[in-house]
């Protein structure tokens, strides 16, 4: 099993969603780095279940323990290993479902390849495996170059209502005083709408998340197989639900002639830059020192309360109702994953170039 992202900066994580604990091992990581406890609880915090009114109802404290790597809050260069304590699941919430494959679920591709159930709550499947990534973001944070880099993400739609393609006032004030972190209270109330007509149902949606990242100059990126993008597109796709990856125009790009397309150079101030940004800020694989831009569509959460048509382990035709406490659409609470899935890229290809002697 594949549990380790990242080519110099590395994390490895474990735990399952109704385990003890879920964590992680941080390693290529510099020494003095200071590990911020009040930034990554503030990340957390942003990720958590039940803040949100559509979001599931587990609470959790979700308070990091550092057990190794780390002392007086500096890294000392050594493997940082960290777990959080998993205090809320309800395993008796699965039960009922222990010999039955969930419809869009891993359930059954997981016992094909392993002949075991993934455990409660989706095992290792469930989201909640992903939150060490979101400690390793803030810490790969304190590894960026102190100016100029920032990373920001927000809800762009929810199901069939989007934020206007002209909307610019989009700033970190705006994206989180809205509960769907959605920049324009407008559209953030339509979506609001919708979700309680959903949750009312019992029903489900997705949505998009659309992410800026300013400040990386150009240059980083390999232009083969460790490609910026690529590597940006492997790490967003592990998110759960995500099931397609957009940088730039993306697949409104295979519309439009190359005259319309293509970003002209130009210089200003001593600097080079493009006219327009259709490439999302990444040419061959490598940075051209350009917003980087890219986009996730996430599926509708497929626990719903809808009578659903499956099979048993035995391959037995059967139906299932799934009950407990599931997201009515879990698009808002992956922008804080996003952002520190983004930010450990990022410091992974600059110790990279560093490496290069740049």
């Amino acid at each position: 099993m594949q549990n380790t992202l990242g080519a110099i900066l590395r994390l490895t994580t474990f735990g399952e969603s109704h385990g003890p604990a879920v964590g992680g091992v941080i390693d290529g990581c510099p020494a003095g780095i200071t590990i911020d406890e009040k930034a990554i609880a503030k990340q957390l915090q942003r990720r958590k279940t039940g803040l949100q009114s559509f979001s599931s109802s587990r609470k959790e404290a979700d308070e990091v323990l550092f057990v190794s790597g780390v002392l007086n809050n500096k890294t000392l260069g050594t493997p940082i290993a960290f777990l959080v304590e998993n205090k809320g699941q309800q395993s008796k919430d699965y039960e009922q479902l222990k010999n039955v494959f969930r419809p869009s679920h891993a359930d059954y591709a997981w016992f094909e390849k392993f002949a075991c159930s993934s455990g409660s709550g989706g095992g290792r499947s469930s989201a909640r495996v992903l939150l060490p990534c979101v400690v390793a973001g803030c810490i790969a944070k304190e590894i960026l170059p102190a100016k100029g880099i920032s990373v920001m993400a927000w809800v762009s739609s929810i199901g069939n209502v989007f934020l206007p393609n002209d909307f610019s006032e989009i700033n970190n004030k705006n994206i989180e005083a809205s509960a769907l972190r959605c920049p324009d209270n407008a559209t953030s109330r339509r979506m609001t709408k919708l979700l309680e007509s959903l949750q009312k149902d019992g029903d489900s949606t997705g949505g998009t998340v659309t992410c800026r990242i300013s400040g990386v100059p150009a240059g980083w990126g390999e232009p083969v197989f460790g490609k910026l993008n690529a590597a940006l597109a492997h790490a967003m796709m592990g998110i759960n639900s995500v099931k397609a990856f957009e940088l730039g125009e993306g697949f409104a790009a295979a519309a439009m002639k190359g005259s319309e397309y293509n970003d002209a150079l130009m210089m200003k101030g001593g600097k080079v830059i493009t006219k327009t940004n259709h490439d999302g800020g990444i040419n061959g694989g490598i940075s051209n020192g350009q917003d980087i831009i890219f986009r996730m569509a996430f599926k509708p959460v497929p626990s719903i309360r809808s009578e659903q048509q499956t099979i048993t382990r035995d391959k037995k035709k059967t139906t299932v109702k799934i009950s407990g406490r599931h997201d009515t659409c879990v698009v808002p609470r992956s922008v804080p994953m996003v952002e520190s899935l983004a930010t450990f890229i990022l410091a992974d290809h600059y110790l990279m170039q560093k490496s290069r002697g740049k």
